[in-house]
């Protein structure tokens, strides 16, 4: 047996390897039956040699199970017909517990781990291929995507590069993979200066696990070109376990972006000025004083003046959105009242929802009809009250727009930090699909609903770059067919801060004040409207007293061309001396909210010039 089992061992073939194992256990089982037979017989001490065989007798399945078993049921009958007209029942018992019952134990034992094993093999074998699959669906759509993919460990080494990586920044994959990101990915910003830690995205994504979206970031390609990026950095997996950098190149589209940006600011600006003058030729043509016209064409005229308007506002939105993108809006805060305010702005809105048969509602208005009365508190902001105007006369001719039939709710709200504006309307909803989309440029939502109602897609995209501008955010919450609510919610100025603001504007009115009295009250003004001529000298006037300077703080009205311009353009318009408005306190502004904003301080003058032909006129 020995023998046999090195030689087996070390030299047996791998097909046969069974085979063998087998033989020499039932070469085992023979000698163990040899030695009980040979010392007794069921009594020898070898019986328990033959149950520590019997137990291992499943490894080799039925090969090693059916011959201990044959030669077990061998023994009993032999036993029985031995001893004719007996039955042995002591040696059958002693036969089922030598023999028998290892067997049992041993198909238990073996064969539910066998089992066990297999099934365990079969889950591990089908989950590999399940990672193999992915893994390679995986290789084949991060190799197949346009943008750049790289994947680095938790120390920022690179791991995986992908083609258009590759071939955005002109790095090799086997020359990139196991450097430091850094080197081969070098992102600096605008001024071309290398990212600090607090500054570099994948550095974040490493620290805090958050996903980060840049679009202002630069890298420069292994031949020295620099590339503008739109970069997405992901996190893999837990914290510090890696992160995941998909990028693309979007410098053509950037100066595209800005070639389109710069011919609409100049269209738009080339052609409000005709618009401009259509628009007040023919108001001219409206009014009475000036033209005479029938009712068929005042109808026509009118539809073509409401379409001047529209135009006009076309281009003055296309002019906005021009400097939102490069940066030039303008942004002059001051202290506003906001419940005063936006009430004043809602109000000039009411005809245009009465006349639609809507009913417009501003719940912290003590007069409204509504059964919602509330005490509301008082809510400054220090914003530009332009921008404030143009976001919610915007929110809420939309909500009238877009409403068929019902109400249109504004509303104020807020806490210590911030002031919270919402218009409620129950029109027609916004899908689902669409929100996520609305405040981008140009877009708009179509469906049955929308497509009878004009409108550009610019409204909101302002909406919410003036809301940026302001330090605030905008936002919607609509269900389809059953109404929107947009918020705007803005930083809010304390009334210890709002007195010091106001303080510092009064300051800042004295000194121009202090500045301008000694050079005006020696200095004559003139119209500049006529030239002063012999035929025309203007007779001497007494110097007047110094000019007040007023402080403006009711909301401006849009820019709009004056139609009188076109009523006598070679008469000089006499302008008035605006008399000086209260000082700006806080307490001046409780009184009348709407009067004062923080706007530099303006004088207003005019001088008539009297002469011998237009003295009368003048």
């Amino acid at each position: 047996m020995l023998i046999v089992s090195v030689i087996s061992y070390f030299w047996a073939p791998r097909d046969y390897i069974l085979a063998s194992s087998v033989s020499i256990y039932l070469l085992l089982a023979v000698v163990a039956g040899v030695l009980i037979n040979d010392t007794g017989g069921l009594t020898s001490a070898f019986v328990a040699f033959w149950v520590v065989i019997s137990v291992f007798a499943s490894v080799f399945g039925l090969w090693g199970l059916l011959p201990l078993f044959l030669v077990i049921v061998g023994m009993m009958l032999l036993t029985i017909m031995k001893q004719p007209g007996q039955f042995p029942i002591e040696t059958i018992i002693m036969l089922f517990v030598g023999g028998i019952a290892p067997l049992i134990a041993s198909y238990i034992i073996f064969h539910a781990k066998k089992a066990k094993g297999n099934k365990e093999d079969l889950m591990y074998s089908q989950l590999t291929n399940e990672l193999t699959q992915e893994t390679n669906k995986s290789s084949t759509v991060i190799r197949a995507i346009s943008e750049g993919v790289i994947a680095v460990n938790p120390k920022g080494v690179i791991e995986l590069i992908n083609p258009a990586a590759e071939h955005i920044i002109g790095w090799g994959g086997a020359d990139a993979v196991g450097l430091d990101y850094k080197s081969v990915l070098k992102l600096t910003n605008s001024a071309d200066q290398p990212l600090d830690e607090s500054t570099d995205p994948v550095v974040n994504v490493l620290s805090t696990n958050n996903e980060i979206h840049r679009k202002d970031l630069y890298t420069t390609t292994n031949g020295g070109k620099r590339l503008i990026l739109s970069l997405v950095v992901s996190p893999i997996g837990q914290l510090g376990e890696g992160a995941l950098i998909v990028f693309r190149d979007i410098t053509k589209e950037q100066a595209e972006e800005r070639e389109m940006a710069e011919f609409i600011s100049t269209a738009s600006h080339e052609m409000r000025t005709p618009v401009a003058s259509i628009e007040g030729y023919l108001g001219l043509a409206l009014n009475p004083s000036t033209a005479t016209i029938d009712q068929k064409a005042r109808d026509f005229i009118e539809k073509a003046h409401a379409s001047a308007q529209h135009l006009g506002r076309l281009f003055q939105d296309l002019l906005d959105v021009s400097k939102a993108e490069d940066g030039r809006l303008s942004n002059h805060p001051g202290i506003v009242d906001i419940i005063s305010f936006i009430g004043q702005v809602t109000e000039g809105l009411q005809p245009k929802a009465t006349e639609k048969g809507l009913r417009l509602f501003y719940r912290p208005d003590p007069d409204n009809d509504n059964d919602q009365k509330s005490l509301s508190p008082v809510f400054y902001a220090n914003v530009d009250n332009d921008h404030l105007r143009e976001i919610v006369q915007n929110l809420i001719e939309n909500a009238i727009k877009y409403t068929p039939q019902g109400d249109v709710v504004v509303d104020v709200t807020g806490d210590e930090e911030h002031v919270k504006i919402s218009i409620q309307d129950s029109g027609i909803g916004i899908p689902k699909e669409d929100i996520p989309h609305l405040f981008q440029k140009f877009y708009r939502v179509d469906n049955s609903a929308t497509r009878e109602i004009g409108g550009t897609g610019l409204g909101l995209y302002l909406c919410r770059r003036l809301a940026e501008v302001m330090g605030g955010r905008i936002w919607v919450n609509s269900e389809f067919q059953k109404g929107s609510t947009f918020y705007l919610e803005i930083p809010r100025t304390s009334r210890e801060e709002a007195t010091q603001l106001i303080e510092a504007a009064t300051t800042e009115i004295q000194a121009t004040q202090t500045a301008i009295e000694p050079a005006e009250a020696s200095t004559p003004i003139y119209s500049a409207s006529i030239e002063p001529t012999v035929a025309n000298t203007p007779e001497p006037i007494s110097p007047l007293p110094a000019p007040q300077p007023t402080v403006t703080t009711a909301p401006l009205a849009q820019e709009q061309t004056p139609t009188s311009q076109f009523l006598a353009p070679s008469m000089p318009q006499p302008q008035s001396i605006q008399a000086p408005q209260p000082s700006p306190t806080l307490e001046n502004i409780e009184q009348n909210p709407s009067l004062y904003t923080q706007q530099r301080p303006s004088t207003s003058i005019s001088i008539p010039v009297r002469d011998s032909t237009q003295q009368n006129q003048t």
